[in-house]
């Protein structure tokens, strides 16, 4: 009798962990800790910009910008606003994109090209944290324009989210 007893309870404690909601382990990384300055009557008043990239390096990413009083607030303000525009995007089996896109953000253009098993991440500057944050592991991307980091880490993010599989292009034209 008392072993079921304890079996009973074991099973209790068992679904009353499971119960809880478990978010996915997001990554964080640093693009750019910037000291700006607000000049005001009483004189220049300085203050940080964070620019932070966050996914959990299996198809979500998000951009994230905050400024305040100190570096570490600030970081977790971006860190907040990054978790805030997380997009989904398709990886495929090779850890690559579907297929060719382009985003624009103000006067950044970023070009991304679907690359073959084992190439790597050829990227520079922020469009290179983005993807690896999203965990695209084979990519071909180049940069045009301007090297703005927070553009550029932008026009990524609308580069990435512009991203279709052939499931969605079917069941846009009515092919089911």
């Amino acid at each position: 009798m008392s072993n079921d007893l304890k079996q009973l309870n074991k099973g209790r404690k068992n679904s009353r962990r499971n119960n809880t909601p478990r978010e996915p382990k997001l990554v964080e990384r640093l693009i750019k800790i910037s000291r700006v300055s607000k000049v005001t009557k009483g004189g220049k008043k300085l203050s940080f910009r964070a620019i932070v990239v966050v996914g959990d390096e299996n198809g979500q990413v998000g951009v994230g910008v905050a400024k305040a009083d100190d570096v570490v607030n600030a970081f977790k303000k971006a860190k907040a606003d990054g978790r805030k525009n997380l997009i989904k995007l398709p990886i495929t089996k090779a850890l690559s994109i579907p297929h060719r896109v382009a985003g624009n953000f103000g006067a950044c253009k970023i070009i991304m090209r679907p690359s073959i098993e084992g190439s790597g991440v050829i990227a520079g500057g922020a469009v290179r944290i983005v993807l690896e944050v999203a965990g695209v592991k084979n990519i071909i991307a180049k940069q045009l324009g301007s090297n703005n980091l927070l553009n550029n880490a932008r026009a990524s993010i609308v580069a990435l989210s512009n991203l279709t599989t052939k499931s969605q292009v079917d069941k846009k034209r009515n092919f089911n």
